[in-house]
């Protein structure tokens, strides 16, 4: 017996629209990287990229539950000695919400060559308004 392998057609992804007010961080996050995986289609393939674009908007308004706000930190390491950096929810925010919803997807994404590709095809906007209307984006329910 052969394996199925899906023709991807490169050319008529659609494009979705989701809406970060008030929704929960983590939970946003999850089906954002379904989508971009293409989890929510008949052909998914896992080393294939069978996904959608995804567009989201409002990421300054996006929750966080209970202390993470403040106690939650965010590492970066530069390589030398003494090269680490700590920020919170609330100071990342601040200076760069959209970062936020970014690294909560590349988080649930393969850590490879793929979820590289993968993470392209992620849009995120802090205000309400976006520059993909020509792609006539669909809303994308939570």
């Amino acid at each position: 017996m052969k394996t199925f392998l899906p023709k991807i057609d490169l050319q008529n992804r659609k494009w979705h629209v989701m809406n970060a007010e008030g929704a929960i961080l983590g939970r946003l996050a999850v089906r954002v990287a379904d989508v971009l995986r293409g989890k929510n289609k008949p052909i998914y393939t896992p080393h294939l990229d069978a996904g959608d674009f995804v567009v989201v908007v409002n990421a300054d308004k996006v929750v966080v539950s209970g202390k993470k706000e403040t106690e939650k930190l965010y590492m970066s390491y530069s390589g030398w000695k003494g090269g680490e950096k700590f920020t919170s929810i609330a100071q990342t925010r601040s200076k760069n919400a959209e970062k936020l919803i970014l690294r909560a997807v590349k988080g649930m994404l393969p850590k490879n060559r793929l979820g590289d590709q993968l993470l392209t095809k992620l849009k995120v906007f802090n205000g309400p308004t976006h520059t993909h209307q020509a792609q006539n984006p669909s809303p994308l329910a939570l």
